[in-house]
């Protein structure tokens, strides 16, 4: 059974204001989502805070076996976390890194990664050494393998898609290939969650980050951590507070089983339902079905794009996905979204800029480019609405 397209625009009331061509950023919610948020701040205001979360206790705790329904894990598994950022920092930073140990990472990683990464070879002496890419602009399978017969390599870290779009990386081969060496193998999966489907068995990743906000179509300040129990198990988290551990006595603590040893007892209540509620209506889609559909929009708009002469597409690779990005000759990524948010119906596109995945750019000798990343609410005729805009702006 395919998607409805109505019933999708009807779950999404934000399709009534806006042709929104921004899910790489931050979607729009769908109503299960808009309901589980507004509802529990009503219980909030009427109820208090703490009351509120008590009577929510059942269905946060299903919050868990949702997402890891989504990659195929075990609920214990998953931590729950203000922003995968936050959930990459605390997964990252545990990690027990030696001087003289060296992590592999992709031109297109994300500079919130790549910081760190700096960071800890300031303080920690780690080494940095960046995998080219192939002739698709994915990470060179075979310099990977090269790489890794160095016994100095502990991590291979890189986003399964960049936020500038690009090719989606063949992360079950380099799974494969970091188990096989005995490496860790970090996986930022922002831009894939609700986007791609995602199976941590298959891939073989030991550690899998994610937002809420973008494709999951979940509230912003949301997001979430996978790590391998065998791992987590094994390593401290970089801080503790009285829920991810517990007081023995006044000289030892207990830190708590699995995974939510990386979470913080402080927490939105309300973003976290909305959260569960975004999850719940993925399943319920078939994240099967919404990826077929992203990728079918995402072809109709590059081939519409190649039809028009003053716009150069951007993306490279064969396997591509439902980011898309684009330049206008003689414009800047900036005037081409004032642009398009001035006309009679709002579009919403976005800027990437060289400051967020500079080595790509900076090799490819881009400064910004346009995003246009599409879901599956979006329709045709917003696409051909988008096109037609672009057609005229010279």
């Amino acid at each position: 059974m395919t998607l409805s397209l109505a019933q999708l625009r009807a779950d999404t009331p934000g399709t009534e204001h806006v042709i929104h061509f921004n899910n790489a950023g931050a979607s729009l919610m769908p109503v299960p989502v808009i309901q589980a948020v507004h509802e529990h701040y009503l219980k909030e205001i009427t109820l208090g805070g703490y009351e509120a979360a008590d009577r929510e206790r059942q269905w946060l705790g299903d919050i868990y076996g949702y997402l890891a329904k989504l990659i195929q894990a075990k609920p214990a598994d998953i931590a729950l976390v203000e922003n995968a950022t936050r959930a990459w920092d605390i997964a990252f930073y545990s990690l027990p890194l030696r001087p003289g140990d060296i992590i592999l990472t992709s031109t297109t990683e994300y500079a919130g990664n790549y910081i760190p990464y700096l960071q800890r070879q300031k303080r920690d002496g780690i080494q940095i050494n960046i995998l080219e890419a192939d002739e698709d602009g994915a990470v060179c399978l075979k310099q990977l393998q090269h790489a890794l017969d160095n016994p100095r390599v502990r991590l291979i870290s890189l986003p399964i898609l960049g936020t500038h779009g690009g090719p989606i990386q063949p992360v079950e081969k380099i799974g494969a290939l970091a188990r096989d060496a005995g490496v860790w193998f970090f996986l930022d999966a922002c831009q894939g969650i609700g986007h791609l489907q995602l199976d941590v068995q298959k891939i073989g990743c030991h550690v899998l980050t994610a937002s809420g906000r973008k494709y999951l179509r979940a509230p912003r300040g949301t997001g979430f951590l996978w790590m391998d129990s065998t791992l987590s198990s094994n390593i401290e988290p970089v801080w503790l507070d009285h829920h991810a551990a517990s007081l023995i006595d006044e000289q030892r603590y207990h830190i708590s089983e699995g995974a939510r040893r990386f979470e913080c007892w402080e927490a939105n209540i309300a973003d976290r339902l909305g959260l569960g509620a975004a999850a719940k209506y993925a399943l319920s889609l078939g994240q099967g079905k919404v990826t077929q559909r992203i990728f079918k929009l995402a072809k109709q708009l590059r081939s519409g794009l190649k039809c028009i002469p003053h716009v150069q597409l951007q993306d490279k690779g064969e396997n591509l996905s439902g980011i898309v990005t684009f330049t206008v000759k003689n414009k800047t990524a900036e005037s081409v979204k004032e642009y398009l948010s001035a006309q009679p119906r709002r579009i919403n596109v976005s800027c990437s800029r060289s400051s967020s995945t500079f080595i790509d750019m900076r090799n490819r000798g881009l400064e910004s480019v346009v995003r246009a990343s599409v879901h599956a609410y979006n329709s045709e005729d917003e696409i051909d609405i988008l096109l037609n805009a672009l057609e005229n702006f010279r």
